[in-house]
């Protein structure tokens, strides 16, 4: 059996610090009444604190691994410097023939070890990135309201996609529509009610105010397309379902829109750097144990 690098032992060592870790967890929330809200807040609190020093300390160890294998690198590289000015040119030497079985076993393990590296750089960019450091935020912030993100998909339909879960979450309401009905009365509300919503639509290379066959295609787009969604389609859709909507930010406050609704509002995660591709709307759902039962 081949001896286990540097990286696989470290990383092996991580995976079970995070299982011991959630382990722990699940006997602090099996140790607090449901009923006891007060407690149940405090313990969110704790687990957000040990979860964060524990990324914190793995992000820290795989940086250390890394500046000494870089270190390593550096010494050999050196030594053979050394070796070559000392002795000049090297004469060739024979060296032992190496079995086609041993090649493949010498590739598959620097194939390996070049994954396990590739595994923890991706690990500690994570850990420092601001994805990572938005989701925290975010998570503590729903904790509060005993939510949770529920993710939803990236294809420019995610705005839409994610009233939609909302909206079927809600079982005894009855208002159920799919994108493609929310985007077809989104589209024709704006235009029903164009003096609301053409003055803040502006030509991006003019700076003028939308013609009315510039905000035309504008609305064909939201119907028709998978134009991403912003202020102007929640004012509208707010209007077409008689409902508030809010929406919860990592490092802003919470923005309300439609509050002259008085329904159960609509609850949407807006993400600034989701899947590396920018902004992106996220549903959420009940907070749930590790065990997957809901919190009541």
């Amino acid at each position: 059996m081949e001896e286990e690098t540097p990286e696989e032992l470290l990383m092996k060592r991580h995976r079970k610090e995070k299982k011991d870790l959630q382990a722990k967890i699940q006997g602090m929330k099996n140790s607090v009444p449901k009923n006891d809200k007060k407690r149940r807040k405090q313990l969110t609190e704790e687990i957000l604190k040990l979860e964060s020093d524990l990324s914190q300390k793995h992000e820290e160890e795989l940086k250390q691994l890394k500046s000494k294998a870089e270190t390593k690198v550096e010494e050999v590289v050196n030594c053979v410097e050394t070796i070559k000015l000392e002795g000049g040119e090297q004469e060739e030497t024979k060296q032992p023939r190496v079995t086609k079985a041993q090649k493949r076993r010498d590739k598959k393990a620097a194939q390996e070890k070049e994954r396990e590296s590739r595994i923890a750089e991706a690990e500690v960019q994570n850990l420092q990135g601001v994805r990572h450091q938005e989701g925290l935020k975010l998570a503590q912030n729903l904790a509060q309201q005993q939510l949770q993100i529920k993710e939803i998909s990236s294809d420019g339909h995610c705005m839409y996609r994610a009233i939609e879960d909302q909206l079927a979450q809600r079982l005894k309401s009855g208002l159920k529509m799919s994108v493609k009905e929310l985007r077809s009365r989104t589209a024709e509300h704006m235009r029903n009610h164009a003096d609301d919503f053409l003055p803040f639509l502006t030509n991006p290379n003019t700076g003028d105010m939308f013609t009315t066959d510039e905000f035309e295609k504008y609305c064909s787009d939201v119907e028709h397309t998978a134009a991403w969604g912003g202020q102007l389609e929640l004012r509208a859709l707010t209007q077409v379902l008689n409902l508030p909507i809010e929406v919860i930010q990592a490092d802003s406050p919470s923005i309300r829109i439609g509050e002259e609704y008085d329904g159960e509002v609509i609850t949407l995660v807006y993400m600034r750097h989701a899947y590396g591709l920018g902004e992106h709307y996220n549903s959420v759902e009940r907070l749930k144990d590790s065990t997957g039962a809901e919190d009541n």
